[in-house]
């Protein structure tokens, strides 16, 4: 598999900043106190000390402005008396234009940003001497190189009363500047940008009076969630006096401790987070608000799945200083309504295109492509995974350097089971769903994906369950999505946890079978039970023919849902259904694809049925005489 082109990696900087500069005297006192605040703030900055300026620029300097991501001009009036110096200017816009490097500039020493540019008055004088005896294209790049940096708006000594003030918006602007390129942590998040942008715009950052804002981030696992708040986090950070990121927060109420001692744990926790202090030690839960009330503070809360961790750690917005910003990332949209937080980012699938570049990111190491005999391959695999940005990830990293063959293995062997890494985030989701919630989910994976929701509602409506609280809660939770037009869709990853979830029930439990054999065992053997309430089967998964008794379903009295379905439209499996098979008393659905009979039985009683799907069979008729529908609609 051939190596990615160079223009493809993401660039890497040496050094955060470099700076240009001539005079013993800016190196003494504003390059001296200005590496000092970069040294506190973690921002690196080429050190020249040691390197012999002469009239010639060094190779290693030329070196170091092409590593560094910024480059800070401190132009004096003796600038253009050096040489090297205007060799230096050259070299850095030269990276400016080629390498997107940033150039910023700053005025001392009381030198004129417009004589600068046009290179007049006592500045154009000593340019024109050290001009002298030049090649025309060493005076004309030089030239230009001036002109450009006099055109950039930069920090002016002559505008501050105080230049340390002057060195701090500096160190601030820097920051901001190297916060606005997302780092290479963030790079293989396809359309990272577009979630920031849209996040800013919620966050209301110009608004530094105002009083503290929580904001909240939903979405199901593995869109993202996490990831956009670390990029948030990353780009931020430098405009607020103190930060904080508290991972995985879900479960820490699962605790032998009381409400009180739990909350008091979590705050502590905090502090000592954003104070940047081990073991914060709090006497009470007032105190938090004493600590942080005078504070510009950023915190991110991530995956929230507790009412009581929001009141333990954001209770009162006054508990933060004006302008501080907290958000929190959750997949149950319900808990931020219910703690009132409204403006709310809803993170959504990406695109068909985006969910494909995700997956070369990792499976073809960033090429733009997939190699020669990849290409159906990849799209396969990027379906399977329902473009949920984790299943991506994981699955190309799975596939990643495989030969051909042993895509078409695996892919095969993870289209009927669950992929590894991804079963375990979406299983927690599942158990901890009450055992109504998990049972309605169950039977929207096997029966009802992709219907109309006021359609569920009337196939269930003499089930002992709140259908409509129900699904409201699933879709809080991000576990289904309910379109505009009131489609229900449940991602095809958390099918598979559903079917696991089937699997893991013991066998006199289940009341939905999905399992080949068991299936047979029920259909040909009549084994099944009065409490069983669904059957969803691929015939496809049989051998070669299937006899079903005729008094297979007569026990099963309350089986309500029969989706009998074939994946593989090539596969001639034959089913003989008897003419005189009994029939639950109770069913709703019948979804049976290429029945074989002429007629369906007589013992069919359509009373109850609301949906009958019997698409490609060879019915010439449904029954015999008349029969009573109250409900039912044909497809």
């Amino acid at each position: 598999m051939a190596s990615p082109s160079s223009s493809s990696r993401p660039r890497t900087w040496r050094y955060r900043v470099f700076t240009s500069f001539h005079g013993p005297d800016v190196r003494k006192t504003f390059l001296s106190h200005l590496r000092k605040q970069f040294n506190c703030n973690g921002i690196s900055m080429f050190d020249d000390q040691g390197i012999e300026r002469s009239q010639t620029i060094k190779p290693e300097l030329i070196r170091a402005i092409r590593e560094s991501r910024i480059s800070i001009v401190v132009l004096s009036k003796y600038y253009a008396s050096s040489s090297w110096c205007l060799d230096e200017l050259v070299e850095i816009f030269k990276c400016k234009e080629d390498k997107n490097q940033i150039v910023m500039t700053i005025f001392y020493g009381g030198v004129d940003p417009s004589d600068m540019r046009k290179q007049t008055g006592d500045f154009g004088k000593v340019f024109k001497k050290t001009c002298a005896r030049k090649t025309k294209e060493e005076r004309r790049k030089w030239s230009q190189a001036l002109t450009d940096a006099g055109n950039i708006a930069g920090e002016h000594l002559l505008n501050w009363d105080n230049e340390s003030e002057m060195i701090e918006k500096i160190v601030r602007d820097v920051s901001n500047k190297l916060n606005v390129t997302i780092s290479s942590d963030f790079e293989d998040m396809v359309g990272i940008e577009a979630h920031l942008e849209k996040m800013q715009s919620l966050l209301h950052l110009d608004d530094e009076e105002d009083v503290a804002m929580i904001v909240g981030i939903c979405g199901p696992a593995g869109i993202g969630k996490t990831t956009i708040a670390r990029a948030l986090h990353r780009r931020l950070s430098s405009n607020f006096q103190h930060t904080c990121f508290m991972e995985n927060i879900r479960g820490s109420y699962k605790s032998s401790l009381d409400e009180y001692g739990l909350k008091l744990c979590l705050q502590e926790k905090l502090l000592s987070k954003i104070l940047n202090q081990d073991s914060m030690k709090l006497h009470n839960l007032g105190e938090i608000h004493e600590r942080l009330c005078d504070l510009k503070v950023l915190i991110i809360l991530d995956d929230v799945d507790n009412l009581q961790q929001l009141e333990a750690l954001a209770n009162d917005t006054n508990w933060f200083g004006l302008g501080s910003r907290i958000i929190v990332t959750t997949e149950d949209q319900e808990l931020l309504e219910q703690y009132g937080i409204n403006s709310i980012y809803h993170v959504d699938f990406p695109t068909k295109i985006e969910a494909r570049e995700i997956f070369r990111r990792y499976a073809f190491t960033r090429r733009s492509s997939a190699p020669d005999g990849f290409e159906k391959l990849a799209e396969r695999a990027a379906e399977l995974c329902g473009n949920l940005p984790l299943g991506l990830r994981v699955m190309g990293s799975v596939l990643r350097g495989k030969k051909e063959d042993d895509w078409e293995s695996i892919l095969l062997r993870l289209e009927n089971s669950s992929i590894p890494n991804i079963d375990k985030v979406l299983r927690v989701r599942y158990d901890n769903l009450h055992e109504n919630e998990q049972s309605l989910l169950l039977l929207i994976a096997f029966f009802f994906n992709y219907y109309n929701y006021g359609h569920v509602k009337e196939l269930l409506a003499e089930n002992n369950m709140d259908v409509r609280f129900g699904l409201k809660t699933l879709a809080y939770k991000s576990l289904i999505q309910i379109s505009e037009q009131g489609t229900i869709v449940m991602h095809k990853l958390l099918h598979q946890v559903c079917r696991q979830a089937i699997q893991r029930q013991e066998p006199w439990k289940r009341q939905i079978l999905v399992d080949t054999d068991e299936i047979l065992d029920v259909l040909e053997k009549d084994s099944g039970k009065r409490s069983l309430m669904g059957i969803s089967f691929d015939i496809s998964t049989i051998k070669d023919s299937m006899d079903i008794s005729p008094r297979a379903l007569k026990r099963m009295r309350n089986l309500q849902f029969i989706r009998i379905y074939n994946t593989r439209q090539d596969t001639n499996v034959r089913v003989h259904v008897p003419e005189d098979m009994d029939f639950p008393p109770r069913l709703k659905l019948l979804h049976w694809e290429k029945y074989p009979g002429m007629c369906l039985p007589h013992t069919l009683k359509p009373e109850h049925l609301v949906e009958l799907n019997l698409e490609n069979s060879k019915l010439k008729h449904l029954w015999e005489g008349t029969q009573v529908c109250f409900y039912l609609s044909l497809l």
